[in-house]
């Protein structure tokens, strides 16, 4: 049977078919591609529009961090169309493959930083192995109900015709003209008539070409009419409520569906460039509270000596530095706020105090003190008790200071230290 037959084969179970998908894994096209055609050839084999895939891996690289090392992984381990086998199985010397030594030298070495920023902690935990489930799942699925589909053919079957130019040998006795059983040859009557060939299937007119086109069009143009009004109705009626990353996140939704119509309808390839900056401005703007982070751009660095000199700070972007060890004991505890959009918050406070704090660092690294927490998490860094370090007692002793803090920073770190 051919190997691009369209006939459906039955697979036995799970190895049965894990072996079958290697054997028939899907091939990197040379045109179509956008970077190595990994997502190209992901939705030819399975006859799926490749723009689902994109969105797919951009949607595992925001969330779970685990879209580059498929990618990765796809390109060191799929062949190009015209290859006998992968990029990786090259490198070892199993076939002829397009891919230099010397780039897939370099993807091995980058798959451990991107499998790194998956599972590194960087993200929400559990984020990459999630994530890597699901594509594992999603590739076992789609194999077992449309592995059938787009079988390429094996580069890596040798022919047993002679190259062109060959010398045959006729002498032998066992040399057939034909390549068959002469007893098996069935030759037709020269008095049987012989069958017309079927008509051939006419052309498709044109005007069912221009009327997919319009249809494609139709679909993007609606889509983007319904998210406009989306991102505009939640703004303003739920503005007061919602934040950006909310109403981005709303606009996102209907630019997904538009693009999950197209690709069953063949079109709306378009969105995708107006799905991906939406999906950036989530990601980025879910890190902000909903009132956003005032103050300006710049850098406060301030050494208070009085407690009325203390304020709160706040910028939207830049660095707070403040050094509290020249205060007073006033004998009463002193709170202190800061906050930033985007930047650092560095607080430095006597040897000897006791200090509570609230630390939130939402995308970054929040170290106050003996404890820390990083990645996109959102989690407070609290300490409720007291923390005295220095006389090592429970913080009653008379030169003790008091000090309660709240650091806030959307993107960027925290950081709580003693003097000294």
């Amino acid at each position: 049977m051919n190997s691009t037959s369209g006939a459906t084969r039955h697979l036995d179970g799970f190895e049965a078919t894990v072996k079958d998908f290697w054997a028939s894994r899907p091939r990197r096209p040379a045109q179509g591609r956008k970077v190595a055609g990994v997502a190209a050839g992901v939705g030819l084999r399975y006859g799926i529009d490749p723009i689902v895939i994109r969105v797919a891996l951009v949607a595992l690289t925001f969330f779970g961090g685990v879209g580059p090392a498929v990618y990765l992984l796809g390109w060191l381990f799929l062949p190009a169309a015209d290859d006998e086998v992968s990029a990786f199985e090259g490198l070892l010397g199993h076939g002829a493959s397009g891919t230099s030594k010397g780039l897939t030298l370099l993807l091995c070495a980058a798959c451990f930083p991107a499998f790194g920023l998956a599972f590194g902690g960087t993200w929400l935990d559990g984020g990459g192995i999630v994530g890597l489930a699901l594509v594992v799942t999603a590739l076992y699925l789609m194999h077992r109900g449309r592995g059938h589909l787009n079988r390429p053919a094996s580069r890596t079957a040798g022919a047993t015709a002679p190259q062109s130019g060959t010398r045959v040998d006729t002498a032998t006795a066992d040399w057939d003209a034909l390549g068959a059983n002469p007893l098996g040859w069935h030759l037709a009557d020269a008095s049987t008539p012989v069958p017309a060939p079927p008509p051939e299937e006419p052309e498709r007119p044109a005007r069912e070409h221009s009327s997919r086109r319009r249809c494609v069009s139709r679909v993007t143009l609606v889509t983007l009419a319904l998210a406009v009004i989306t991102a505009g109705v939640t703004a303003t009626l739920l503005g007061p409520v919602w934040g950006v990353s909310e109403v981005a996140a709303a606009t996102l939704a209907v630019l997904a569906g538009g693009l999950l119509v197209g690709a069953f309808t063949g079109g709306a390839r378009g969105l995708i460039w107006f799905a991906l900056p939406t999906a950036l401005v989530a990601a980025l703007t879910s890190a902000l509270p909903p009132g956003g982070y005032p103050g300006g751009l710049g850098e406060i660095r301030d050494t208070p000596q009085h407690a009325h000199q203390l304020d709160t700070y706040e910028l939207t972007a830049g660095s707070i530095d403040v050094d509290l060890t020249e205060l007073p004991d006033t004998g009463s505890p002193i709170s202190v706020e800061a906050r930033v959009g985007t930047g650092d918050i560095t607080f430095t406070v006597p040897r000897d105090a006791d200090v509570t704090y609230d630390c939130k660092a939402r995308t970054g690294t929040a170290t106050c003190l003996d404890k820390s927490q990083s990645g996109m998490t959102g989690v407070n860094v609290t300490n409720s008790g007291d923390n005295n370090s220095g006389a090592g007692d429970t913080g009653t002793d008379e030169g003790g200071q008091r000090f309660h803090l709240r650091l806030d920073a959307g993107i960027g770190n925290v950081e709580v230290r003693r003097d000294g």
